[in-house]
């Protein structure tokens, strides 16, 4: 048996759940299981509180998620966000009018604690999915609003090259993340990352970066990679993360961060490495 973190921390889409979404029953049993060694476990993802809910058979009624890339930590059992870390209006609007300049296709969406609002122009991927949000242009948003993360989209594929050009012209305004999703840049308040947010709750509760092991795939996991004590990247990683994890695992369909769970007390019937 391995020696035990006392906190395991995972990504979720492309690490935790399968491609097509799903949470496998090794997996969920895998999970569920670290309450009953005595082990916290928390999602840090770039996921909505809203996407959260029905992932609760995984987590519990009494879990915990770090969401939007670290902007909101949201009690899972609650159904409500305990602590904000939100970008100011005037950044919205400044970094918005920045790239508008540079990219007139782009369009803008942010996420709140209520919910999504998104412009017309806005190509999501996932709308097809979810309810109906509010359309209106990013410069009408309601000055009451925390805006968690402020999603910048052109149409197109995957392109991370437009999230590195978007890093560069925001510079020291606002923090840029890239979770593989479309020709996406995920923005976040100066300093605010997977990372820090895992760091600030565990720091708050005692849990040296040593004791924690964390998981993902994607560069907005890397803040988080880098601060715990043991990193995993699974298999199917970008090849940043590939690079800089202190171990892999295998891939998120083949189960890779239940396989490494199982380590510490293999359930009955089946050896960790299986």
């Amino acid at each position: 048996m391995v020696e035990r973190p006392r906190l395991v921390a995972t990504d979720l889409d492309g690490t935790l759940l399968a491609t097509d979404g799903s949470v496998s029953p090794r997996t969920a049993a895998a999970w569920r299981r670290l309450g009953e060694l005595g082990i916290e476990s928390v999602l840090v993802t770039a996921r909505p509180p809203r996407w959260i809910d029905p992932l609760r058979d995984i987590v519990g009624t009494h879990g915990l998620a770090i969401c939007t890339n670290g902007a909101f930590t949201y009690d899972v059992g609650q159904c409500a966000v305990v602590d904000e870390r939100g970008m100011p209006r005037s950044v919205v609007l400044e970094v918005a009018a920045l790239l508008r300049d540079r990219f007139p296709d782009v369009g803008f969406a942010v996420e709140c604690a209520d919910g999504m609002y998104r412009e017309p122009g806005y190509p999501d991927p996932h709308a097809e999915h979810l309810p109906d949000m509010p359309f209106q242009p990013i410069e009408e948003l309601a000055d009451h609003l925390v805006v968690g993360k402020l999603l910048a989209a052109r149409p197109g594929e995957p392109d991370p090259e437009f999230v590195s050009v978007v890093t560069e012209l925001i510079a020291g305004r606002a923090e840029v993340a890239f979770s593989g999703v479309g020709a996406l840049a995920e923005i976040s308040a100066p300093g605010v990352t997977k990372g820090v947010a895992l760091q600030s709750w565990c720091d708050e509760r005692g849990v040296a970066a040593q004791d924690v092991w964390a998981f993902g795939d994607m560069p907005n996991d890397l803040p988080m990679l880098a601060w715990a004590g043991r990193s995993y990247a699974v298999a199917n990683a970008h090849p940043e993360v590939l690079a800089a994890a202190t171990h892999q695992c295998p891939s998120n369909d083949d189960d890779g961060v239940a396989r490494i769970l199982e380590s510490l007390v293999p359930p009955s019937g089946r050896t960790s490495g299986e």
